[in-house]
């Protein structure tokens, strides 16, 4: 029990760190690239960032789903729901805002595509700032 609660602390603040980073200082600067180095500049962009984040999303929503399906003496099951309902919200807002802007910023870049990035993006941000406190909240009563 105690490895897949320090899994989800471990996956969401790193989600929570690499998300704020994004929010605010990284999708910004997108604007500053410039149009002839744009196309190759989000190329590496995604391909580096996938490297970070998919391992880390894959591994929250794993243990989220399985303390969902278990149980944890450390959060009731409406807590466990929620972190679940939070996991599933940013693979939704991931899945059909984020890539399809990816996909069109690869194309080159568009300033109404990158505003709707940065817009939509404050959902992801919101979801594992809340999951974030969740999970602490969880840790804070399994050392408690």
């Amino acid at each position: 029990m105690r490895p897949l609660l320090l899994t989800q602390v471990a996956t969401t603040l790193g989600m929570v760190a690499v998300i704020w980073f994004v929010q605010l200082v990284h999708y910004p600067l997108f604007a500053q690239v410039g149009e002839a180095g744009f196309p190759r500049y989000e190329a590496l962009h995604t391909q580096r960032i996938s490297l970070i984040v998919i391992p880390l999303m894959v591994a929250e929503a794993a243990t989220a789903g399985w303390l969902l399906f278990i149980g944890a003496p450390w959060a009731s099951r409406t807590e466990l729901a929620i972190g679940a309902g939070l996991v599933l919200l940013v693979w939704a807002v991931t899945f059909f805002f984020s890539v399809p802007c990816h996909g069109r910023l690869a194309q080159g870049f568009d300033a109404a595509t990158h505003a709707r990035l940065v817009a939509t993006n404050w959902l992801r941000t919101a979801g594992w700032s809340a999951r974030g406190g969740l999970v602490l909240l969880w840790l804070w009563r399994a050392v408690g």
